[in-house]
Parts: C-alpha cells; sequence; structure tokens
C-alpha cells in the first residue's frame, strides 16, 4: 500500500448542488479539490474521529465526521474501493471505517440524533439533514416538533442568517449587474446584505471564492465581481456572480459604524474609520478586509487597443474577455470564469461570417467547450502570445504558425478571397483565347487595309487579282455569317378582324 490513495469523478453537495472533484488520502491530512470552483477542503488527519461506508443512489459514499463537530459527505466510490480505503484508514488514521447500512422500512418516526451540524435517526439511518446545507431550513423554517429543545438545536446548527446589531456600513443604491437592479448593500462583520425593491439577499463571507477589480475597455468605469459557491437563487436561477458597476468619477466619504480603536483591533489597519476616495476602491477595500480575500486585477495583457481586455461575444450577448495570470473571465451576462488548470486545449478558428474576425475556443478537462466569437483580427497576435507565454495547449498551433505568424489577420485586402473578381477574370480569359480563335481563321483579311492608297488595289482584269471587291465583300459577310447567326425572331401573328354584324332592330 502506497503512502496515499486517490480518487476521481468523486462528489459532493454544496446547497443542493452536485461538485465533482478529485478526493486525495495522505498521512497527513484528507484533501478534496472541487473540479468547478477550485476550492480546497482539508482535513487534518488527527481530527478525523469517525468514517462510515454506505451505500447511496450512485455507487458507494463516505460520510467523515472531525473532532471540531464538522461533517463531510463523498460519494462516487465503488464496491471495490471500501477494502484498499478501510485498510488504509486502520493504519495511517487509527479510525476503524464502519459499514453503516440505510433503513427501507418506510417508517416515518423515531428519535433524533444531533451529531455536528447533522439530524439524523438514532439507531438505523432513516434520513440525514445536513442543517449547514440545507436551503429549507436556512430559507423556510417550516418543522413541527414536539419541544422546543429540538428547534433550538435546528436554528442553532442551521445556517440561519439573522441581521442582528447594527451594520459596519452602508452602500446606497448600487448598480447591480447580475441580479440586475439596484441594492442597497448593507456590510455586517460575517455576512452581506443585499437589499433591493423586490429581492433580498444574505450573502455569508464563508460563500464568497474570488474578487475581482476589472477596468471596463471605455476606461471610464469598473466592474466589481464576487465569485460566490454556493450561488445564490432568485426562484429557478442561480447566480454565481455578483458584479457591480461603478463609474470611476463617482467619489465618496464614508464612515465606519465603529470606533477607532475597535476598527484597529478587528481590521489591523486594513481599514480606518473614515475613508474618502472612488467609490470603487472604498467598496473593494471594505469587501477586502472583511471577506478576507485577495482582488485579482488584470495582470501584463494589452490588447490591440491598449486595453486590458477583449471585446467578443458569448453565446447570444457582447461583452469583454479579461485575459488574467492565472485563467480567463467573461462579463458580464453570463458571466464565466475559467482557470488555467481547469482548461484542456485553445483553438483558434476563423470567424463564420466573416476573415475580419475569429473565434477563440477553449475546451476544459470535463469535456465542457465555451466559444468566444466575433474577435477582431487585429487581437489575434496578442491573444495568441498570451496564451504560448501561458503555456497552453493550442489545438491547431501548426495550422498557426503556418500562416505567417500574427499577419495571417493582416489589415491587407489581398488575402481576402473574391469570388466575383475570380469568376471575372476567368471570363476574361475565356474573351481572349475567343478573340485569338477569330484571328487565325481570318488571316486573308489582315492584308485588306481600308486606309492605304488605290494604287495598291488590285484592278478588276488584273492578273493578280483573284476575287473582286464585291465577292470578297460577298465572302466576308458569308464569313460573318457562319460566325454569328442571326437570332430568328418568332413571327406575330396577326389576328384578322372579323367584321361585326349589325344588329337587327327588333320593332
Amino acid at each position: 500500500m502506497g503512502d496515499t490513495l486517490e480518487f476521481n469523478n468523486i462528489h459532493t453537495e454544496v446547497k443542493g448542488s452536485w461538485n465533482d472533484g478529485r478526493l486525495r488520502f495522505s498521512k497527513q491530512s484528507l484533501v478534496y479539490k472541487s473540479h468547478k470552483t477550485g476550492k480546497v477542503d482539508s482535513i487534518p488527519a488527527p481530527e478525523l474521529s469517525a468514517a462510515q461506508w454506505r451505500r447511496v443512489c450512485v455507487g458507494h459514499g463516505i460520510k467523515l465526521a472531525t473532532s471540531t463537530g464538522h461533517v463531510y459527505r463523498y460519494d462516487g466510490f465503488r464496491d471495490t474501493d471500501f477494502e484498499k480505503i478501510s485498510a488504509f484508514f486502520k493504519a495511517n488514521y487509527k479510525v476503524e471505517l464502519a459499514e453503516k447500512d440505510m433503513c427501507v422500512k418506510g417508517w416515518n418516526w423515531g428519535t433524533a440524533k444531533f451529531t455536528g451540524s447533522v439530524c439524523e435517526r438514532e439507531t438505523e439511518c432513516v434520513c440525514q439533514i445536513c442543517l449547514y446545507e440545507c436551503l429549507c431550513v436556512s430559507e423556510c423554517v417550516c418543522l413541527w416538533v414536539g419541544g422546543c429543545a429540538f428547534a433550538q438545536n435546528v436554528l442553532s446548527k442551521a445556517d440561519v442568517i439573522q441581521a442582528t446589531g447594527d451594520a459596519v456600513c452602508i452602500f446606497k443604491e448600487l448598480q447591480c449587474l447580475t441580479p440586475r437592479g439596484r441594492y442597497d448593500i448593507r456590510i455586517y462583520p460575517t455576512f452581506l446584505h443585499l437589499h433591493g425593491k423586490t429581492f433580498d439577499y444574505k450573502i455569508p463571507y464563508t460563500t464568497v471564492l474570488r474578487l475581482f477589480l476589472l477596468p471596463h475597455k471605455d476606461q471610464r468605469q469598473m466592474f466589481f465581481v464576487i465569485s460566490l459557491d454556493p450561488p445564490i437563487k432568485q426562484g429557478q436561477t442561480r447566480y454565481h456572480f455578483l458584479i457591480l458597476l461603478f463609474s470611476k468619477d463617482e467619489e465618496l466619504s464614508l464612515a465606519l459604524n465603529m470606533s477607532e480603536d475597535e476598527v484597529e483591533k478587528r481590521y489591523e489597519g486594513k481599514l480606518s474609520k473614515n475613508m474618502s476616495g472612488p467609490l470603487f476602491e472604498i467598496v473593494s477595500r471594505v469587501m477586502k478586509a472583511l471577506v478576507n480575500r485577495k482582488i485579482t486585477v488584470p495582470g501584463n495583457f494589452q490588447g490591440h487597443s491598449g486595453s486590458q481586455c477583449i471585446t467578443c461575444a458569448y453565446k447570444a450577448s457582447s461583452g469583454l474577455l479579461y485575459p488574467l495570470e492565472r485563467g480567463f473571465i467573461y462579463v458580464h451576462k453570463p458571466p464565466v470564469h475559467l482557470r488555467f488548470e481547469e482548461i484542456s486545449c485553445v483553438n483558434f478558428a476563423r470567424g463564420t461570417t466573416t476573415t475580419r474576425s475569429f473565434d477563440f475556443e477553449i475546451e476544459t478537462k470535463q469535456n465542457n467547450q465555451y466559444t468566444f466569437s466575433n474577435i477582431e483580427r487585429e487581437e489575434y497576435g496578442k491573444l495568441f502570445d498570451f496564451v504560448n507565454a501561458k503555456k497552453l495547449n493550442i489545438k491547431n498551433r501548426g495550422i498557426k504558425e503556418g500562416m505567417k505568424g500574427a499577419d495571417g489577420y493582416s489589415d491587407s485586402d489581398e488575402d481576402q478571397h473574391d469570388a466575383y473578381l475570380e469568376r471575372m477574370k476567368e471570363e476574361g480569359k475565356i474573351r481572349e483565347e475567343g478573340d485569338g480563335s477569330d484571328e487565325s481563321e481570318g488571316d486573308s483579311d489582315e492584308s485588306f487595309n481600308p486606309g492605304e492608297e488605290d494604287d495598291d488595289v488590285p484592278e478588276e482584269y488584273d492578273s493578280n487579282a483573284s476575287v473582286s471587291d464585291s465577292e470578297a465583300d460577298d465572302a466576308d459577310s458569308e464569313d460573318e455569317g457562319k460566325k454569328k447567326k442571326p437570332e430568328k425572331k418568332p413571327k406575330k401573328v396577326v389576328k384578322e378582324k372579323k367584321e361585326r354584324k349589325p344588329r337587327k332592330e327588333v320593332t
């Protein structure tokens, strides 16, 4: 048995959605990395207290409990994986992998037991409710139990956000592109509250994956993007990104609802009680301090126009593609973030409607393809050099390098194929060949030049004269008649008018 065990295509549930990833067991820790978001869950080996092997909908699953009260569930194992996982746990973690049978008797009653944030029946496993992940608990609690102890346990373990106390600061009427509208954003110590005319959202800081600050191509606006996992919901629509749009000219003076000593103690100099400056800088500075995440900005890439983004279209909407140091992000509808580590290959393809643009295709390791179309061909050289420098696999590298490098998308119209011009050239060649054949057939006519003197013309009864002028004219006319036969016009049929008989008068 080796020092590590690794499994691919392992699934975990996050707020009602399934994410697949890779799970690795080592002597020091258990690490799970999501393919979708890149988020890493790490469990130190000394904290692992219990492990269960159970049958799930697809294959088998493992339930892991830690001494800190957290519970982790991973599904997608095969039946043959039990023996090697059980032996690895005994040898390295000193934990027995117990088999847990699911109850299929149909009972709907029993004694509830709370293990960390999971509620289950005490004896046989009838159902398990992860209170932190369950949306019905966090959004609308509708349970009936005898006594208040059960309700108190549920509310204490569930991810129920209650806006108690004063907000650290409030930003009024911020323009939000996703979800669309204007919202008042209230900043609390542990969560973010978006209050709009129709919808309210409460976003825990633990669900924020990344922060992006992106300049618009017009150099007058800024995008502030918040990546979320799990996403926020509006009906059946899930929003994985929160996108705010700011004007660079908009200024703000902000005073935090805290004392200076408390601000210094809690945020360690990242914030000050009184701040002033551009609105986008104040918002990004506050979010960075409270969420404790770095803000990603565009790197050294510069497009043909000098901007740090590329104008393109994704699906049916036009937007901006930003090449970053570790990935690509597209804003804004729908937002897409692709990390380099999840990209299998990229492809440069000519535009389907015109040669003045090209398409940039990205294929992920999960066999998902994203096509960004209608990119100006002047951007090809910059984008190709960027992708090549990041050592991404270019699918059609040999084809593109044989197209004069970046000059394959030059501005010259001579490289473009003009079908009409080619057809006219072919017709001109055919006409020239036809004229040459006429001249070869009528070489005898070249001896007659009408502009010369009459002495050179042979006389009618001269011995040198072979044919008379009239006969030559007739011969010429016959030759022309052979060359071009006049089209026969259809004769018009003239109908004879019938004489109109006079009417007989009736007496």
